[in-house]
This record gives C-alpha cells, sequence and structure tokens, in this order.
C-alpha cells in the first residue's frame, strides 16, 4: 500500500485512539455535551481505524510467517508457514481494497433528509400522467424501505396527471438513497389517448435535494415575500374557503416555493420554509462551487439535470439508465418500486470512479 495512504491511515487510527482515551476521562464524561461530541467524531472514524488495526496485525501476522518459514528445516512446518503466508497476502489484498473504500470522500448529505420535485415535462398530458406513475414509484420505493414521505405541494390535472409534486422524504439515508434520481426521465410508450398506436417520447424531470439544516442557510425576513391564498386541486376541486396555502418569494435569487397540502396556513408556511432553505441550499452550493459543478459531471448521479438520465421503454419493457448504460428488462416491477437494483449499480459506479482517481 502506498507509503502516503498508510501514513493516513495511522493518523486515523492514532486519533481513534486519542478520542477513546477521552471518552474515559472523568472531567468528559462529566461535560454531557462534550462527550457526546467526541463519542460522535470517533464513531466516525471507527471502522476506518479498526480495518487498519486489523490490517496491521495481518501485516505482522505475514512478517512473523515469512520469517518462521526461511528458518524452519522441517518440511511439513515449513510448508504449514507457507500455507500462512499465502493466507495473510490474500488477506491483505482483501483489507487493502476495503480501506481504499473506506478512505473515498463521504457525502455530507447522505444521511440527510431530502426533498424530492417532478415535474411533467415534454409531452402534455402524457408526460403529466408519467410524473404521476413515477410520483408513485418513488412512493412504492419509500414504503418499502421505511422512508416516511409528506405532499408539501401538488398540482393535477384533470386527467389524473401531475403538474408538479414537491414532497418531503425523511428517514435514515434517504438523500443517499434517492440522489441518483435527479435528471431527466424519458418514456416511450403508447398513449390512451393514442387512437392509431403510435408510440410517443415524453419527458418528466426529478429533483432531489438535501434537506438543509437552518443554521446553513440564513434566510432574512426581508428577503422573503409571504403570500397567502385559497388552495384548490384539479379542476377546481377540493377548493378551501379559506386562505390557508402559501407561496414564499425569495427576492434575491428569484426562488418560488408554494404548499397548500395541510389545512393549517401554519403548517404550510413551515413546509414551505424547509422547501426554501433546502433549494436555497442547493442554488448556493451550485453557485459557489464552480470546481465541484465540473467535478460532478464526471460522477454518475450528479449530471446535470436538463440532461437525459434514463428512458422507460413500454414496448420493450425495458429500462435503461444512460450513465452506466444498464437495461434492466422488469419495468411492470420497476414502476412499482423495485428499483434498488438500479439504485445499487449507481452506487457502485459512482464508487469505482472516485476509486480511479485514488
Amino acid at each position: 500500500m502506498a507509503d502516503k495512504m498508510i501514513s493516513k491511515l495511522r493518523g486515523i487510527y492514532d486519533r481513534y485512539k486519542e478520542l477513546s482515551e477521552k471518552m474515559s476521562d472523568p472531567e468528559i464524561i462529566a461535560d454531557t455535551a462534550r462527550w457526546t461530541e467526541i463519542a460522535k467524531a470517533q464513531a466516525e472514524i471507527s471502522e476506518t481505524a479498526l480495518k487498519y488495526a486489523e490490517y496491521a496485525e495481518c501485516e505482522r501476522q505475514l512478517s512473523d510467517a515469512a520469517e518462521a518459514e526461511k528458518e524452519e528445516t522441517d518440511p511439513e512446518m515449513k510448508e504449514m508457514f507457507s500455507e500462512e503466508v499465502l493466507s495473510c497476502k490474500s488477506r491483505l489484498a482483501s483489507l487493502k481494497e476495503e480501506l481504499k473504500i473506506l478512505l473515498l470522500p463521504k457525502d455530507k448529505n447522505d444521511e440527510r433528509n431530502c426533498i424530492m420535485e417532478i415535474r411533467g415535462g415534454a409531452g402534455g398530458d402524457e408526460a403529466a400522467l408519467f410524473a404521476y406513475e413515477l410520483y408513485r414509484m418513488y412512493l412504492y420505493y419509500c414504503e418499502r424501505h421505511r422512508l416516511k414521505v409528506e405532499e408539501v405541494d401538488k398540482n393535477e390535472t384533470e386527467l389524473g396527471g401531475i403538474k408538479e409534486v414537491v414532497l418531503n422524504i425523511s428517514g435514515k439515508g434517504a438523500y443517499k438513497q434517492l440522489k441518483f434520481e435527479s435528471g431527466v426521465h424519458r418514456v416511450q410508450r403508447v398513449p390512451e389517448t393514442e387512437s392509431q398506436g403510435r408510440v410517443h417520447t415524453s419527458t418528466v424531470t426529478v429533483a432531489v435535494l438535501p434537506e438543509a439544516e437552518d443554521v446553513e442557510v440564513e434566510i432574512r425576513d426581508e428577503d422573503v415575500r409571504v403570500d397567502v391564498y385559497r388552495s384548490s386541486g384539479a379542476g377546481g376541486q377540493k377548493v378551501n374557503k379559506t386562505e390557508t396555502a402559501i407561496r414564499l418569494t425569495h427576492i434575491p435569487t428569484g426562488i418560488v416555493v408554494t404548499c397548500q397540502d395541510e389545512r393549517s396556513q401554519l403548517k404550510n408556511k413551515d413546509k414551505a420554509f424547509k422547501v426554501l432553505r433546502s433549494r436555497l441550499y442547493d442554488y448556493y452550493n451550485s453557485k459557489n462551487q464552480s470546481e465541484y459543478d465540473a467535478h460532478r459531471k464526471s460522477l454518475v448521479g450528479r449530471g446535470d439535470r436538463s440532461e437525459r438520465i434514463r428512458t422507460y421503454n413500454f414496448p420493450q419493457g425495458r429500462v435503461t439508465d444512460h450513465r452506466i448504460g444498464l437495461s434492466l428488462f422488469n419495468i411492470d416491477a420497476f414502476m412499482m418500486g423495485d428499483i434498488g437494483e438500479m439504485i445499487d449499480a449507481l452506487a457502485v459506479a459512482e464508487r469505482e470512479a472516485q476509486l480511479q482517481n485514488i
């Protein structure tokens, strides 16, 4: 293993031991807040530190076995030490790959909740209908993986489609599980309204944003215009007689957020600010981190959202992700939320791309 990587791993292991000692210090134990902070820091590096300790121990065993093999004269014992040398070398190679993965840069947003926005694109009513099907697909997926979904805003069509829907998705690793879904989803099929059986192509855009914490984005009162209005559904249905719907306009950026899901104006306002905060977090990151913007195009799932990422071909029963060239021929199960294989493949591809840069 490269000296630079070994040096980094030793530093992590030394830091782990230092934090472990501090956690046993009576003064720190008495300070709950400080102890919790140290425990969290220790937990973040524990897997890497302990894996390195295992690697170092395996190296020591290899050295001992190799020395014993060299000095041994008894044929049977010599063969035994030779087998131990081979076993240690195999284990070291495996540990080396595991340590490489553990040293990969972590996405700080992975464990956060997320905001998902689904909008019908090109294709009119057919795009809106497919937007509804994607919305349902993600609901099924979230249910399978115990992620909680709250609607923030939904704009339906008279035919049962969705012009746009905004969801707040919470649970362990919600953003990590869904971040690769950002982009343009293309559908190829014969619409129900098509009388001549021709295949149409429509698009739906999906955006997945990590939920921002209050301290990460400062929203000044004077920068936000708050409008209240009566909420309504498709075709004038579900009209609310009181003004509970909220529209927030962030004046410096022009970002607009609406929420009319709750009957309470206060709850709608809270949800809307949560979405606004996440959009601003994404906006400022994209605007200020030019290197990040350039680099993310090379990583799976981080491409420009204006680019097509996936095609759903119903006549062929095929779903193809263009970022990794993977096609699955299980479109019916896929649309029922069975998308884990695709998400796992995207995660593996991103990790392999990162490993190549080490």
